[in-house]
């Protein structure tokens, strides 16, 4: 059995909220980022790059990236420097809730996925995680540097690193955002 009407309208209010959920990131026009902002960017990296990956299921993987962060909707955004165990346990149950107002078919098969993003081994999930991280830092290299916290000087050259290691697109995406993170870091230092 399918949504009802109903069903479909509320469970697209609940994750409505991913609108107004802020990130810990500001876009180039000095916005702070939603998390729906960064789950479509997300999407459409992986769709972007689909002849790069042709041996990796681009749809499976734009699923992945739509649906990657919908539990934010009910707990908010928590940077990942500052998620501990205990935050990750909360939004995996609050996902769990959100999703059980689905259809049972609909239901099975997005924490079917969601089990297969967590377990990281296929190379879907792999290139899912990449894009989010690799996402993540793109924009913090399109915010205002000002908008940095210290931390993210260092973080921004490391954050994606390992999960790229095996996609050569997705390598040299990773080096050339690296090297925009140093120029940007060098600007700075010139204006002092």
């Amino acid at each position: 059995m399918g949504f009802t009407p109903e069903q479909f309208i509320s469970f697209l209010g609940r994750v409505e909220k991913l609108k107004s959920v802020p990130r810990h990131c500001v876009t180039s026009d000095g916005v702070t980022e939603n998390v729906a902002a960064h789950s479509w960017r997300t999407a459409l990296m992986a769709y972007l790059m689909k002849d790069e990956l042709a041996d990796v299921d681009i749809d499976k993987v734009i699923r992945m990236c739509l649906i990657h962060d919908l539990g934010e909707a009910v707990t908010g955004d928590i940077p990942t420097f500052e998620k501990t165990q205990a935050h990750e346990r909360t939004e995996k149950e609050a996902l769990d809730g959100l999703l059980r107002e689905l259809p049972e078919p609909m239901y099975e098969e997005l924490t079917a996925l969601l089990l297969e993003m967590e377990a990281l081994k296929t190379r879907e999930a792999k290139v899912y995680k990449a894009l989010d991280k690799l996402e993540a830092v793109i924009q913090h290299n399109e915010s205002d540097i000002s908008t940095w916290l210290p931390l993210e000087y260092e973080l921004q050259k490391t954050y994606a690193a390992k999960n790229v290691i095996g996609f050569p697109f997705l390598e040299k995406l990773q080096e050339q955002a690296v090297k925009d993170t140093e120029e940007k870091i060098r600007k700075k230092e010139k204006m002092g």
